[in-house]
């Protein structure tokens, strides 16, 4: 299918694109908390920047993205949002407490623009600015697909997620391997529209629960009783970079201080902000015992996964107690293949977003919003995938790579 956008569109009533607080990543509410309880007078930076070309100039969202950060920090969470948060176990009657009374603040975030690009920065209190990423992704991505024509896109979308149902039945008939299949939708910053989130997940759900364990949106979580499903993102790990420990030290630091405030819940590290083979020189018996296992989000996910395979072994921790978690642009297929390579010797589950929800024929944003500074000072991830690193100081970066032995990308 071939979708080329409307023209600009005349003033249309104003149509709000974020309809709960709660819709955001899982993730974002237990490193909010972490942070909050550990290093709660952080100051930070988070920069948007779009990775690929789209069909037409970002810079012409500006207003309808000015006007849906307006509507987003007059929003505070509900009774019901907050009683579903208590009921999580990992979730601190205090962190709750907080948000009770809490409120983006416009004075944090600015939207302007760059030629055609679309540039919007929030600057602040990191417990006051780094929930403003994933509700401004998606923003951005309803509105950019609003122009498109919508009744063609969603059948497109149903044909297709009609065809990964049955696909997904079809592969239920056939052997298992001796750990179980399993897949979650990881989509909520990547989606086409809220109401096609919601019918991705509700058939899901519905058609394939022996594969379809949960979702990251934590209000779709509420709303249809399924679980939500994440731990930590890349900018809990880079904070502490500039959290005063030794530079070498922060991802132990970070580690540790993950371990005191779950205590045993949400036990899947993220492995790539320096890379895995750095990660995993401070990955050691410790943290290998008290994590449940890691997340692969860039690089070669086969080279990955026999990577920390062979870590546990090495450690004499039997793999199949562990669990590998996939992330990174993953599709049916991917997955699948990923599964029968790893499951007859670890656990694995595999996060899905774009391919999820904005698999509609048209060509999806590659947008992000990334923590670029903290404390004053640059912060940055050191990605197994050289066109995911993500800083502006080259000095840095060079400062990194040397304390952590890793040769620049040819």
């Amino acid at each position: 299918m071939t979708a080329t956008p409307a023209a600009t569109p005349a003033a249309t009533p104003f149509v709000p694109v974020v309809r709960s607080l709660l819709e955001t990543d899982l993730y974002k509410f237990s490193m909010w908390q972490a942070l909050l309880h550990w290093h709660p007078g952080a100051q930070t930076e988070y920069e948007f920047r779009c990775r690929n070309k789209p069909a037409y100039p970002l810079a012409e969202l500006k207003d309808e993205v000015e006007r849906q950060l307006d509507h987003l920090c007059t929003m505070s969470f509900t009774e019901e949002e907050l009683a579903y948060l208590r009921s999580l176990r990992y979730i601190k009657s205090d962190f709750v407490d907080f948000l009770t009374v809490f409120r983006f603040q416009r004075k944090f975030i600015t939207v302007t623009t760059e030629g055609d690009e679309l540039a919007i920065h929030a600057i602040g209190p990191q417990v006051h600015v780094m929930g403003f990423e994933i509700f401004v992704l998606y923003i951005v991505n309803e509105l950019y697909f609003r122009r498109f024509d919508q009744a063609a896109a969603l059948a497109e979308g149903r044909r297709r997620l009609d065809a990964k149902i049955a696909a997904l039945k079809e592969f239920g008939r056939q052997p298992m391997q001796r750990n179980p299949f399993e897949f979650s939708d990881f989509g909520v910053r990547r989606r086409f529209s809220a109401a096609w989130h919601d019918e991705v997940v509700q058939r899901l759900a519905a058609e394939v629960p022996e594969f379809f364990k949960g979702t990251s949106n934590v209000y779709l979580a509420m709303r249809h009783k399924i679980h939500p499903i994440g731990t930590m993102a890349h900018e809990y790990m880079q904070s502490f970079q500039a959290f005063g420990v030794r530079l070498r030290d922060f991802q132990k630091a970070a580690l540790e201080d993950w371990v005191q405030e779950f205590r045993g819940d949400l036990g899947t590290a993220l492995t790539d902000v320096v890379g895995m083979d750095a990660f995993l020189r401070d990955f050691d018996l410790y943290f290998a015992k008290l994590f449940d296992g890691l997340r692969h989000d860039s690089g070669d996910p086969v080279v990955w996964g026999e990577k920390a395979i062979a870590h546990y072994v090495k450690l004499r921790i039997d793999p199949n107690t562990k669990r590998l978690v996939f992330s990174d642009g993953l599709d049916l297929d991917k997955a699948i293949s990923l599964y029968r390579h790893f499951a007859d010797r670890i656990t694995t589950g595999f996060g899905i977003g774009t391919w999820l929800t904005n698999d509609l024929g048209i060509q999806p944003l590659n947008i992000v919003m990334k923590l670029v500074r903290c404390n004053g000072q640059s912060v940055a991830k050191l990605s197994d995938s050289p066109g995911k690193t993500m800083s502006k100081d080259e000095t840095f970066l060079a400062y990194l790579r040397q304390v952590f032995e890793i040769q620049p990308a040819a």
